[in-house]
């Protein structure tokens, strides 16, 4: 896949955002609650069109907009593809500042009042609420997945795979790293079209993956090993992993590395991918945290003894998917 069009990137200004209320929208029912705050199915009163409203906790940002909104929004507002939520508007509450667009957010919410001594007046400024709108999705991989009894056929997965491969292609050849891939952040709708969604994690990378990041993020279970052994340099890779960890639950029918800790999580992935060593992973002794979680003895790789009954074509992609070397991905 090419590298999006500049039409399709919709780098320009948004000056609606922001200068709708929320009122405009009719709450149905709350669907969803996290640390950014509570996710409600919303009806749009003048289309009657359905959508899903993002509140955008405000309480502890006393210095502030929140980043992780900032960032979200300005990913979100960049990429336009069928595989990829749609980010429809900002609406705001009373309150809230009026005519928000993602470039005045730093501006916006520079900070709390002060008094006439110039010091911090206490609570926030902005006591209205900001929301992200976004498509209406109908289910979560995770959610369709825990239904009892619920088995995916094999042409299902196949489906909801290349749904979730070419969103996230989608995303790395227009630089941007998604840093959760988890069945929760995977939507579906009744039609059996997927959706890559919260980009809360997410961050735009330079091709040459020199910059440094954190290595804080993605879940646990689908965390790869050069974040666990303490990479901060790294790319598309990370996210390749994470999907492997989805592939394999897919068709295994439960998590295939569920560490309760970072420890356990690079033993459990050791003891199914083999301990890396400079043969097969050039300059991993070098890592920040190899020394701390290097295992006593070294283990051989067991992924196609360990999954077997799978299909030998997905067996091959999966080898693929899991392998210790990021650069072999």
């Amino acid at each position: 896949m090419a590298v999006a069009a500049p039409g399709q990137l919709n780098l320009d200004e948004f000056p609606s955002w922001g200068s709708r209320g929320v009122d405009c929208f009719e709450k149905l029912e709350q669907i969803g609650e996290g640390t950014y705050g509570q996710v409600y199915m919303a009806k749009e009163t003048e289309t009657n069109e359905i959508v899903a409203l993002k509140k955008i906790r405000m309480d502890n940002e006393r210095e502030g907009f929140p980043i992780t909104a900032i960032r979200e929004i300005k990913i979100l507002k960049k990429l336009h593809h069928q595989n990829v939520i749609q980010l429809k508007e900002i609406v705001t509450s009373p309150g809230a500042c009026a005519g928000l667009t993602p470039s005045s957010l730093n501006c916006e919410f520079a900070g709390p009042d002060r008094d006439e001594q110039g010091k911090p007046i206490d609570g926030n400024k902005y006591k209205g609420s900001i929301y992200m709108v976004f498509e209406y999705m109908d289910h979560d991989l995770t959610g369709l997945a825990d239904r009892p009894g619920m088995r995916f056929t094999v042409p299902q997965i196949k489906c909801y795979m290349k749904q979730l491969l070419t969103g996230l292609h989608y995303c790395h050849v227009n630089q941007v790293l998604h840093r959760d891939i988890k069945g929760s952040n995977l939507l579906i709708d009744n039609e059996g079209n997927l959706k890559l969604a919260d980009f809360g994690l997410a961050r735009s990378f330079s091709s040459d993956h020199n910059g440094n990041l954190t290595n804080r993020v993605i879940t646990l279970w689908y965390r790869p090993p050069e974040l666990l052994l303490g990479s901060t340099r790294y790319g598309p890779a990370v996210d390749m992993w994470s999907v492997g960890c989805i592939f394999a639950e897919l068709l295994n029918g439960k998590p295939i590395l569920p560490g309760k800790n970072e420890p356990e999580q690079l033993t459990k992935i050791f003891e199914l991918c083999g301990t890396p060593d400079e043969l097969i992973w050039p300059g991993v002794t070098k890592m920040p945290w190899y020394n701390n979680f290097k295992p006593p003895r070294v283990l051989k790789r067991k992924v196609k003894d360990a999954f077997k009954h799978f299909d030998r074509h997905a067996l091959d992609l999966l080898e693929r998917m899991l392998t210790l070397d990021p650069s072999q991905v």
